[in-house]
């Protein structure tokens, strides 16, 4: 892991970006503004093949769901949902709200199946594992330390019942987590935390990095993971090994990039998958809840899709004495959509792939599933007559996409536009298909998000079937 504490001149805090906390339960004084007169249209040829339509299901909810996050520069983003797959084919659809956060169950047809289980003095969902009796959420939690923070804790509910709740910042560790930005993996035996964290004491004090860390079946921390990596992570993807390391992605904006991070907490020679401009709110989104995943493939391959603005030059930074910082120009004003493979849980393999290059258009919530057996989908919004500041983007909304593309990023159909959003995580069913839970509306990134988020007391849950 990299132990080097950031220098004082690159220290930053997340104060431009709100915790999901900030606002829950509050009025939805915004709902009329997060609506567009945008009509999307699908854009095919009768001799492509086609993607099947995108059916729903609405579910009522107990509580209002405030749908909208204030990301860096205030940026509109959509509040993490996260749906999750049982062995048995049953679902679970993590949301936050004024109470905890909200653990919905649903069968495998997307329909509510009980009452939620509500996990009380829950901030935020950083990641969701389902099982067939009950679930296991990262979240944050209230703790005592210097910089009056959550504290990031990995909660299993069994049956209704909570069965344990393990913190994994505190006192001793010297770490906070204000933010998780997180994702929560499981192999069937553990289970795989990887959440950005804040130091509170000790070499990092002051300062954010990113903490990886195993737990057993029962709760217990378990060896492995690092408790310092990608500093300041800026993104994070985890997907589950039956043996040995999870295989980790990290945005890093010290090194400015993203990074492999696999077994090594992104250290100095950690193998890079693109360089970019990464200071906050530069890279287009954080992984999971807002662009990206990772997935892989039935050969050992892996893909991930990330909003990016390339980069038209990279070079170590003269003015950093310890030699690891970077500084990166960027290629594009806007973030294209952007597909990058490694050969295996260590190794990138060749450039990103390109999927989007429209000067003036911004993509936001990218994200990328499997789809068959050999097939991939890739989404994002889109906004055009982009205006950017600071690394965010403003401009209008014109459609939420779809593109199915192969494991070497080749064309497999053209870009279908749709109705449904996919704001989190998108979970896999026994047959291929594609679930995932969302708020009906239509967003409008015209403007900066101020004040409260809007709410809403539905969820439509999408299926997309091979």
């Amino acid at each position: 892991m990299t132990n080097a504490r950031p220098t004082t001149s690159h220290r930053r805090r997340h104060v431009a970006r709100k915790p999901l906390a900030a606002g829950l339960g509050a009025v939805g004084v915004l709902a009329g503004a997060w609506y567009a007169t945008a009509t999307p249209t699908t854009t095919t040829t009768a001799a492509a093949p086609r993607l099947a339509a995108v059916t729903n299901t609405t579910v009522n909810l107990a509580a209002k769901f405030p749908y909208l996050s204030a990301g860096y520069n205030n940026t509109r983003e959509w509040t993490r949902t996260t749906t999750a797959v049982a062995p048995n084919g049953t679902l679970r659809v993590a949301w936050p709200a004024s109470d905890g956060v909200h653990v919905t169950p649903l069968t495998a047809a997307g329909k509510r199946s009980g009452a939620d289980t509500v996990v009380k003095g829950a901030k935020e969902v950083g990641g969701l594992v389902a099982h067939n009796d009950g679930f296991a959420l990262l979240t944050r939690v209230f703790d005592t330390n210097k910089w009056k923070e959550t504290a990031a804790a990995l909660i299993r509910y069994k049956n209704g019942t909570q069965a344990f709740r393990t913190k994994l910042t505190g006192t001793a560790s010297h770490d906070t987590a204000p933010l998780l930005d997180g994702q929560l993996t499981w192999n069937g035996t553990k289970y795989g935390t990887y959440f950005v964290v804040h130091g509170a004491g000790g070499f990092a004090d002051g300062h954010f990095g990113d903490k990886l860390s195993y737990v057993s079946a029962k709760g217990a921390k378990l060896t492995g993971g690092w408790s310092w990596g990608c500093s300041h992570n800026e993104g994070i993807a985890l997907h589950a090994e039956t043996t040995g390391a999870f295989t980790s992605l990290c945005f890093d904006d010290w090194r400015s990039g993203l990074f492999v991070s696999t077994g090594i907490g992104a250290p100095d020679n950690a193998p890079a998958v693109q360089r970019e401009q990464c200071w906050a709110g530069y890279c287009g989104g954080t992984f999971a809840g807002r662009t990206g995943d990772l997935v892989k493939s039935s050969t050992g391959r892996y893909a991930t899709a990330f909003a990016s603005r390339g980069a038209a030059s990279a070079a170590k930074n003269p003015a950093d004495a310890s030699g690891r910082g970077w500084t990166v120009k960027p290629k594009t004003s806007t973030h294209q959509v952007a597909v990058a493979f490694l050969k295996n849980r260590n190794t990138p393999a060749g450039k990103p792939v390109y999927l989007t290059s429209a000067a003036g258009t911004e993509n936001v919530n990218v994200h990328i599933a499997p789809y068959g057996k050999d097939r991939l989908l890739v989404s994002w919004e889109s906004l055009k007559n982009a205006k950017c500041s600071s690394g965010t983007c403003t401009g209008t909304f014109t459609g939420t996409h779809l593109r199915l593309v192969d494991w070497n990023g080749a064309l497999k159909t053209p870009d279908k536009v749709v109705q449904a959003r996919i704001s989190g995580d998108v979970a896999t069913l026994k047959d291929g298909s594609l679930t995932w839970a969302y708020a009906p509306v239509t967003p409008s990134y015209a403007s900066a998000l101020t004040g409260a988020s809007p709410t809403t007391t539905t969820l439509k849950v999408a299926r997309l079937k091979p």
